[in-house]
């Protein structure tokens, strides 16, 4: 009876483990073993970090959208309860984007907002 070595698939499945790695410092982009542990590691930062970003995205969305109300004297809480009211379903997304470049088009929203208020 032969002995069987896993040279190919061993070395195949060390070698996509070490491409994941490059670029790491130290041994973790040479040794298989330090490698394979940060490469799990990169994975649950990954995870966890697709969803930080929307987070993220979402706070900086709605920092914008406050500093445009502010400027339309209304705040943030207020303008979104008057767009709400006001039956203006837009995402806080195209809210920002158009605080950002339409500052006009954000002047009437805000208006819209006042007025479904009072």
């Amino acid at each position: 009876m032969a002995r069987v070595k896993g040279g190919t698939v061993t070395r195949k499945r060390r070698k996509k483990i070490l491409k994941l790695a490059k670029g790491y410092r130290g041994s973790k982009h040479l040794l298989f073993k330090a490698a394979s542990a940060q490469v799990m590691v990169s994975y649950r930062y990954a995870f966890r970090d697709r969803r930080a970003t929307k987070r993220n995205y979402r706070s900086l969305w709605i920092a914008r959208i406050n500093a445009a109300a502010r400027i339309n004297d209304i705040s943030y809480s207020k303008l979104m309860h008057g767009l709400k009211v006001a039956n203006v379903d837009m995402n806080r997304k195209m809210l920002a984007d158009i605080a950002v470049s339409d500052p006009d088009g954000f002047a009437a929203l805000a208006a819209t907002a006042k007025k479904a208020l009072a």
